[in-house]
């Protein structure tokens, strides 16, 4: 019987598993999108939801909950500032699971886990965007360069 069982292993001890968590939840606090496998994935967006719940609550506990929970600073201030004035109207559900495929060196099923209404793929579109520009205006401006001329052997003459 798995009576008050809940929680994922993910094939790790204690301390291997929740430093794990603890790193995948200040990667998505910083970066606000991240790639892992599907039940590390699920693991984490329980504990990134009660990260940002502390963060909408404000109060110096919940920040000294949160930065014994974060390991770095920059994520706590995060966390309590732009995150949790992004969701402070909504009751909950602040993250996104979505399947990503297989990976292909042992065929793990992959997921990205994001923060809604995050604006990221936004940015690296334009930054992307900006950056072919730049290229193309290069390519341009700049006279086609000619290749010299391959030297004639002597044998040939």
């Amino acid at each position: 019987m798995r009576h008050r069982n809940h929680g994922r292993k993910l094939s790790r001890n204690t301390e291997h598993r929740r430093a794990l968590l603890r790193n995948l939840v200040t990667s998505l606090i910083l970066e606000e999108r991240i790639v892992t496998t599907v039940p590390k994935a699920k693991e984490a967006r329980r504990l990134a939801e009660r990260m940002i719940t502390l963060g909408k609550r404000g109060d110096l506990h919940a920040r000294r909950l949160a930065s014994g929970y974060c390991m770095t600073p920059a994520a706590v201030q995060k966390l309590f500032g732009d995150v949790a004035q992004r969701y402070a109207s909504r009751p909950g559900g602040y993250t996104r699971i979505t399947r990503s495929g297989w990976r292909k060196g042992d065929g793990a099923d992959m997921a990205v886990l994001e923060l809604i209404g995050t604006g990221v793929l936004q940015k690296r579109a334009e930054i992307r965007a900006k950056r072919a520009e730049a290229r193309r205006k290069t390519a341009e401006e700049s006279p086609p360069q000619q290749e010299p001329a391959p030297p004639e052997d002597e044998k040939e003459k």
